[in-house]
């Protein structure tokens, strides 16, 4: 005759302990061998509240200040010719709306301001934002290289807007080319 071990889970008063408990092996042998290996596999699962260990894990998340403006079309061309005059005046102008501004900033309290690299133009740029989903558009822009606000309230927002540029030329003026690069920046408000 053979003893066998047998773990024990008893649960009293809020009280879960385990005592082992020698039984000899008779006759029945294999009937408490397959019981003390069923109760091995049932019983963690009854839900005796048992905690077999923790883990934990720190996660930080930091977002950093974010701020994107892109151009749709990079090239602009604005041709005065005898199709934008008008006999008898000495104005003559021309514009083009093919251009979309595009930002995203997660930063609140921002505009958009606008200027050129071209010190002395021989003729007038001007700029307007023009339907913006988010914020307000000033009003209409001529460019220098000081930078002129061009939307307000455009803090903690993506958005887009049509840019609408207008060239202007006297006949007084006579013929040229003015090459501009046009740079937009977000500011604080």
């Amino acid at each position: 005759m053979g003893w066998l071990n047998i773990v024990v889970l008893s649960r009293t008063l809020n009280r879960t302990s385990m005592v082992t408990r020698s039984i000899a092996l008779g006759k029945n042998k294999h009937f408490l061998i397959a019981l003390s290996i069923l109760s091995l596999g049932i019983l963690p699962n009854l839900g005796f509240g048992q905690t077999y260990g923790t883990a934990t894990n720190t996660v930080t998340v930091h977002v950093q200040l974010i701020t994107a403006l892109q151009i749709s079309a990079g090239i602009v061309n604005l041709n005065i010719s005898g199709s934008n005059a008008i006999a008898g005046q000495n104005q003559m102008m021309t514009t083009d709306q093919t251009s979309t501004l595009l930002w995203g900033t997660n930063s609140s309290l921002k505009k958009i301001t606008v200027n050129t690299s071209l010190a002395s133009p021989l003729f007038t740029l001007q700029l307007v934002a023009l339907n913006p989903t988010v914020g307000t558009a000033s009003s209409q822009v001529t460019l220098s290289t000081t930078a002129n606000d061009l939307l307000l309230n455009v803090g903690r927002s993506s958005g887009s807007c049509g840019l609408m540029y207008t060239a202007i030329a006297l006949a007084s003026q006579g013929t040229g080319t003015d090459s501009h690069t046009i740079t937009f920046t977000v500011q604080t408000q």
